[in-house]
């Protein structure tokens, strides 16, 4: 790890953490007996085969899901909704379109009562912190999907959040701009002090961004393991060690995704 975590109590703390869903066809569990703490200005992510929860968690964090066990908190508060806090930002930039990227930047601020020049400020300063310092009177349809996606995360940091909750935001980007993407979003990090949950399917991705993977297993999600990644960053995916970091989770995943292909077959 290239810098130490807090001694400070942990900024989100899961136990117990349960979520069922009832559904025509019975009860799904989604997540059973989740525990885990997640230090300020840590990078930890979430990795699992489809359906282990991965993203539920994520949204039970965020306090868009209500929990069936267990508590979450944050910042030492019990989580019992959406909060300032902590920011999410989605597989899909989720923009307004018809909003300019700078109206989009500072939404929450304006709701929150700031005058206009004082957000027109912020977003000027943001924009230029994320590389689009020449797109706040833009449309997102005038922007690739890289680029939106760092207008999400301006948004997003515009309110300050002690946490950012990301949920596969790359997904949809080609391979070079995911790359670039990643790099982007370590600098973001280290920039704002927030922590981040990164929920991945790509072992590639979490080695290289994390400081922490969690795996989990298939329905019901539990967590298998938690791998420390004492990597220097920035990290060469072309390294030895990379590799055997990589090849350890692919390890500890295979099962899983066949438990996971396992059931799907047999719902379908």
């Amino acid at each position: 790890m290239d810098r130490p975590l807090s001694a400070k109590p942990p900024l989100i703390a899961c136990r117990g953490v349960g979520k069922r869903w009832e559904t025509a066809g019975g009860t799904v569990t989604a997540l059973d007996g989740i525990d885990l703490l997640v230090d300020r200005r840590e990078f930890v992510v979430f990795l699992g085969p489809s359906g282990c929860g991965k993203s539920t968690l994520l949204y039970l964090i965020a306090g868009l899901e209500q929990l069936t066990s267990g508590t979450i908190s944050s910042g030492g508060a019990e989580v019992t909704g959406p909060g300032t806090d902590r920011g999410l930002i989605f597989q899909e930039s989720s923009l307004f379109p018809w909003m300019s990227v700078g109206e989009n930047v500072t939404f929450g601020l304006k709701l929150r009562g700031m005058g206009t020049d004082e957000r027109r400020s912020l977003a000027a300063d943001l924009l230029r912190k994320v590389g689009l310092a020449d797109a706040a009177d833009k449309r997102p349809d005038q922007l690739s999907g890289g680029m939106r996606q760092r207008a999400a995360m301006a948004r997003a940091l515009a309110l300050r959040p002690e946490v950012l909750l990301l949920d596969e935001p790359f997904a949809a980007l080609d391979v070079q701009t995911r790359s670039k993407m990643q790099d982007f979003l370590i600098e973001v990090w280290r920039e704002s002090g927030a922590s981040m949950l990164f929920v991945t399917h790509h072992i590639d991705e979490a080695v290289g961004l994390a400081d922490r993977v969690v795996v989990f297993t298939a329905r019901p999600g539990r967590i298998k393991s938690i791998v420390p990644v004492d990597l220097p960053r920035p990290r060469d995916p072309r390294s030895p060690a990379f590799h055997a970091l990589s090849d350890h989770l692919t390890d500890l995943l295979r099962d899983e995704v066949d438990r996971a292909f396992a059931e799907q077959e047999r719902v379908a």
